[in-house]
């Protein structure tokens, strides 16, 4: 099983990033997607999730408005994009595939907002 996240950078506040998450190895229209973020010395964190037929979407009360998570089954991807960041948002960025007792991390993506 492989989650390829793409997409991070360093960027203004007020910009935007779109980040990429390519699944491979699972029946990828079986899994909840979400983005978690993680800073040094605090706990990973959830930002957005979207169910296995992009009808069901949670966000984090302080990306609402900002973020957007969408997904592509036919091509096993799911994005997020950011826009109006903020420097708060600086973090690692992980994809994660969940799907009953299964649950799979891809590698951080940095995002870097500075002020």
């Amino acid at each position: 099983v492989q989650l390829q996240a793409s997409g991070g950078g360093l960027v203004q506040a007020g910009g935007s990033l779109r980040l990429f998450c390519a699944a491979s190895g699972i029946t990828f229209s079986n899994y909840g997607m979400g983005w978690f973020r993680q800073t040094p010395g605090k706990e990973r964190e959830f930002v957005a999730g979207i169910n296995w037929s992009g009808g069901v979407i949670k966000l984090r009360d302080s990306v609402k408005g900002r973020f957007t998570i969408s997904r592509d089954n036919a091509k096993s991807t799911v994005s997020l994009q950011m826009n109006s960041l903020k420097p708060d948002d600086t973090a690692f960025y992980y994809c994660n595939a969940d799907f009953a007792d299964r649950r799979y991390w891809g590698k951080g993506t940095l995002v870097t907002v500075s002020s």
